[in-house]
């Protein structure tokens, strides 16, 4: 009787126990009754190594399908070589150890998995030269047929060979290639394009287009190489084909340069006996000046190149020192003409005789009957100042006397009538008068001369004058001329 009783409190209590690991195994599995998602995960992530290629058959590749699509250009450095781009990609592959049947899962047919806990490619971008501060995805998407897609965006930073010689309008074709770092393609990892080549190139759909790069185009090129002629890599290369836009640096560098070379040309029209072109050009060259160091800072900087906007830059320096060496050359010539010796038969042959005829300088002659009125009334004027109009006057009177005398004279001799007797000679006073009037004569006689030389070189001046301002408008023409064809040349293409 007592051993029965002891049995049966044993089995109440045995029972009492499985009872309550039953309730408690049903209340601790309450919380995920319907979770279908976590059955998929935990039937997924059993058995799986993430450290294995995901084939069952060792022999045959993994093919990793990848696509580019730029956002944004962030940065070009023309100094270090370097581009900073914000680039959504996305790459997907077969996973054949991550597959389930749909039915068995009420029908859910992807699922979300921590990239941590599934095998991902080590497919990288070569032209890598710095971290970028790319967002951190922690999830990839995985498919019922066991199809894994990695979407992320990168900031790219890259090293890229950058041609700034057409600078503003310079097209620059940066290189991202992908491949493997370690997996070859013949046995462990191939790559393929997402989307076809057409599809990739004209697609800008995201591309921010606010910037100073404008995208054109992306071109792609699949290629496999081989470093010791042992082992085959793939690698996709995608060609980034960008174009600045140069309305800033046209507005903000070309303008004015092409203001100041036009105020040049002007200068020309001042006139070359006055001391004011040469004070204009001065301050031509020296705005010039100012203006370079402050655009200095707007030119990309390479140490392999300059841009051709800097040669632009140095010619119309140069430009305008050649214009101001032709202005004081031009006003050495016709100034103080009086203390020049006489013009050389040949460069008076040249300048004054071929030169209007072969250049059509049509002002030859008005301009020197203008220098011979203008230099007879500033004689006059320096004559009435000095006094020398009364002692003109004498001179004509008594030459007038002479004359009428001698004719007198010569009448009787002529008709046998004896010649009158001989005036007496002279006062000193008259004597005195007379070789003061003979020194006024030769003063007059070399001040002719010398105003007569004087003309001549001013001549030579204004003929010299024309002749180097058309050599100087032509050259500056055709700079002109080729450099707008060029970078017109270059912004259609």
């Amino acid at each position: 009787m007592r051993t029965s009783l002891i049995w049966g409190l044993v089995s109440v209590a045995l029972y009492g126990a499985e009872a309550g690991r039953t309730v408690k195994k049903s209340g601790s599995g309450s919380r995920f009754s319907n979770a279908t998602l976590v059955r998929l995960s935990e039937f997924l992530s059993s058995g799986y190594k993430k450290g294995v290629r995901p084939v069952k058959d060792w022999r045959s590749s993994t093919v990793v399908a990848i696509d580019l699509m730029v956002y944004s250009i962030l940065n070009v450095d023309e100094k270090n070589q370097v581009l900073t781009t914000y680039v959504w990609y996305r790459q997907s592959w077969t996973d054949e150890f991550l597959v389930w049947d749909p039915e068995d899962f009420d029908d859910v047919k992807q699922v979300s998995l921590p990239t941590a806990n599934v095998w991902v490619p080590d497919i990288l971008i070569n032209e890598f030269v710095d971290v970028g501060k790319s967002p951190d995805i922690p999830y990839v998407y995985v498919t019922h047929d066991g199809l894994v897609r990695n979407y992320k965006p990168i900031q790219v930073v890259t090293a890229c060979t950058l041609n700034i010689y057409n600078f503003p309008f310079d097209v620059q074709k940066c290189s991202l290639t992908f491949q493997s770092w370690l997996h070859t393609s013949d046995d462990d990892i191939n790559i393929t394009l997402m989307r076809t080549p057409e599809e990739l190139r004209e697609d800008k759909s995201v591309f921010m287009n606010q910037g100073e790069w404008e995208l054109l185009h992306i071109l792609s090129n699949y290629k496999i190489f081989s470093v010791d002629n042992d082992d085959y890599y793939a690698e996709m290369k995608f060609h980034v084909v960008i174009r600045r836009r140069p309305l800033f640096y046209t507005v903000n560098l070309l303008l004015p340069s092409m203001f100041l070379m036009i105020m040049d040309v002007v200068g020309f029209y001042l006139p070359p006996d006055s001391g004011e072109r040469v004070s204009f050009k001065i301050t031509l060259l020296l705005g010039y000046s100012v203006f370079l160091i402050i655009v200095s800072d707007t030119l990309p900087a390479t140490a392999i190149g300059t841009p051709l906007i800097g040669v632009y830059f140095v010619v119309c320096m140069a430009l305008l020192v050649i214009s101001l060496t032709e202005t004081v050359l031009i006003v050495r010539l016709v100034h103080k003409q009086d203390l020049q010796p006489p013009v050389p038969h040949w460069l008076k042959y040249l300048v004054l005789e071929k030169a209007p005829v072969l250049f059509c300088i049509h002002q030859k002659h008005r301009l020197c009957s203008r220098l011979s009125s203008h230099s007879q009334a500033s004689d006059l004027e320096h004559y009435k100042d000095n006094n020398y109009g009364t002692a003109q006057c004498t001179l004509h009177h008594s030459t007038d006397f002479s004359r009428r005398r001698s004719h007198h004279d010569g009448w009787g001799l002529l008709l046998g009538f004896p010649s009158p007797r001989d005036p007496p000679a002279p006062p000193p006073v008259m004597n005195n008068i007379l070789q003061e009037v003979t020194a006024i004569r030769h003063f007059l006689e070399k001040r002719d001369r010398c105003r007569e030389v004087a003309k001549e070189w001013l001549q030579v001046g204004y003929v010299l004058d024309v002749l180097l301002f058309r050599v100087y408008l032509v050259a500056m023409v055709t700079y002109s001329i080729t450099l707008g064809t060029l970078w017109a040349v270059w912004q259609g293409a």
